[in-house]
């Protein structure tokens, strides 16, 4: 009876530790996180509104501020009407996830 109880304890024991090392996991990064809701809000607006008028350029620089971690310079210049919507909503959709509208990467340079 004293060796089940024992096993029946170590098991518990090595449950325990391994839900508490699943649990231990760092949390996510502020920009972590939003980089993520933001990355989701694209995703959501390519599929609502598709990418008719949209140049590969534009999505292209886009796709690459997300694979950057949301960190690289802001290089994504809307230049159609389509675009022009499109960075309109981001924006708009970076400040309802929580972050600033300086946060998307729209920025025409000369």
């Amino acid at each position: 009876m004293r060796v089940l109880a024992a096993v029946v304890f170590a098991c518990s024991m090595a449950g325990g530790l391994l839900a508490a090392h699943a649990q231990i996991s760092p949390p996510k990064s502020w920009p972590e996180v939003k980089c993520e809701r933001y990355g989701n809000a694209w995703t959501e607006a390519l599929i609502r509104r598709g990418r008719q008028g949209l140049s590969p350029e534009f999505v292209e620089r886009h796709e690459a501020f997300l694979a950057s971690g949301c960190t690289a310079q802001a290089n994504v210049c809307p230049r159609s009407t389509e675009e022009l919507d499109l960075a309109n909503i981001m924006v708009v959709a970076a400040m309802n996830a929580g972050t600033a509208s300086t946060f998307p990467p729209f920025a025409c340079r000369k």
